[in-house]
């Protein structure tokens, strides 16, 4: 496992890779999300070589890859899909082959067998694309009872619901977008895991709780830093990780308020505050 950087999840914006990757590497992070679009029109103009240089300057390594496909957009997804295979190419040439989505917890439109099926058909394609050239595909489910409640059909809100998706999908690479946040605020215990294996899992995120607040009335955009609060035990979550062998990337998600702040004006701080907080993780965790 390693310390993984995503600028975007502690509120900083606009920053390019090179500027993202000399972020990371000056707080100690060991590694930064890429944006495989920006990373696209850098290998076009100055070579696959330039932008795999940029990592091997910084000491840093990519983590993983937002989708780059309107997967839930039906006039949308299949246009983004031949775009694919080029950026997966890539993704792959740079050593960066995880790539994630999200999976909304509930539907006004479709009943779950339907909605099933539909993200079956949707995902599948996207799957193979990614499995023909060498990547992974992580699918997060979402956790909060305040996103399913008022919504016309629940669909998958837990880890054993989206690992049976995963299979129904059935191209062999696709897994979790594992978030503490969401396996918390699903109502799982730590014990979830132990039905799972390393390969199951593509990416991790990782995110305190606020304190004094009901498990079902947790905001989804509401969050901690790591080991702020000690509502979400990250010590036994991470530990779980190191016993399955997990040796991928690891990002702070705090969806912080105070942080945003600090973000807005001074991205090195809030990357710092950030890193210090990830170090008390990894040294609580023994890791």
């Amino acid at each position: 496992m390693f310390k993984n950087l995503s600028p975007g999840a502690i509120g900083i914006r606009g920053l390019s890779l090179a500027r993202s990757l000399d972020l990371a590497r000056r707080t100690g992070f060991a590694g930064v999300d890429l944006n495989i679009g920006e990373a696209a029109e850098l290998a076009d103009r100055d070579g696959v070589g330039v932008v795999r240089q940029l990592f091997e300057d910084a000491g840093v390594r990519p983590g993983s890859w937002g989708l780059p496909v309107a997967w839930h957009d039906d006039e949308r997804w299949q246009e983004d899909l031949q775009h694919l295979p080029r950026l997966a190419t890539l993704a792959r040439q740079l050593g960066c082959t995880r790539t994630a989505a999200w999976c909304p917890p509930a539907s006004d439109v479709r009943p779950f067998e339907e909605n099933f099926a539909w993200h079956v058909a949707h995902f599948r394609p996207i799957a193979q694309v990614l499995a023909d050239h060498g990547c992974r595909l992580g699918i997060e489910f979402i956790g909060p009872k305040t996103l399913r409640r008022g919504r016309k059909y629940e669909f998958i809100y837990t880890l054993d619901g989206m690992m049976e998706l995963a299979g129904a999908i059935d191209t062999g690479n696709v897994g979790l977008l594992l978030d503490a946040w969401h396996l918390y605020t699903s109502g799982a215990s730590l014990d979830a895991l132990d039905a799972i294996t390393a390969q199951d899992i593509v990416v991790v995120h990782i995110n305190d709780a606020p304190a004094g607040i009901p498990l079902d009335e947790q905001i989804d955009n509401v969050r901690r830093l790591p080991m702020e609060t000690g509502v979400i035990d990250l010590v036994g979550f991470m530990n779980k990780l190191a016993a399955l062998g997990y040796d991928g990337p690891v990002t702070p998600e705090p969806f912080s308020a105070p942080l945003n702040d600090i973000a807005a004006h001074d991205p090195l701080q809030a990357a710092q505050i950030t890193a210090e907080a990830m170090k008390r993780l990894w040294q609580a965790a023994g890791l």
